[in-house]
């Protein structure tokens, strides 16, 4: 089983507070690319330029799942589950839950409580 990287995750080993998984298939979704990616258009000059390499170093060394029609169709059914029980998470969330669940991987996150709330969804203990 692979792990899926979600962004507080990498955020995390953007930082260097923790390492990449080690002797496993790691990737991100495609979201998550979006996410770091947009860090260092916020900042001044000086930290776009660091924080822009650090982000394309990680993107460098792992890889991105797209959001395809398999993914969709996943989304689709999550999405629909947790509206019937009066529940919801960010709509970021839910397409790396649904991608993490339809290539049958773990996600890594900091965000567990959140996450906790995708039926059948494995999380990855940090």
């Amino acid at each position: 089983m692979g792990t899926l990287l979600d962004t507080s995750f990498l955020i995390e080993v953007e930082r260097n507070i923790t390492a990449l998984p080690e002797g496993e298939e790691v990737a991100m979704a495609a979201i998550t690319a979006s996410e770091l990616l947009q860090g260092p258009l916020r900042g001044d000059r000086h930290t776009r330029s660091i924080r822009a390499a650090q982000v394309e170093a990680l993107l460098s060394s792992v890889g991105v799942m797209p959001f395809d029609l398999h993914v969709a169709r996943t989304h689709a059914v999550l999405a629909a589950d947790l509206a019937s029980r009066g529940e919801q998470i960010g709509r970021h969330d839910l397409e790396i839950a649904a991608t993490a669940m339809t290539l049958g991987w773990q996600l890594a996150t900091l965000d567990r409580k959140a996450f906790a709330r995708v039926p059948g969804l494995a999380i990855r203990e940090l």
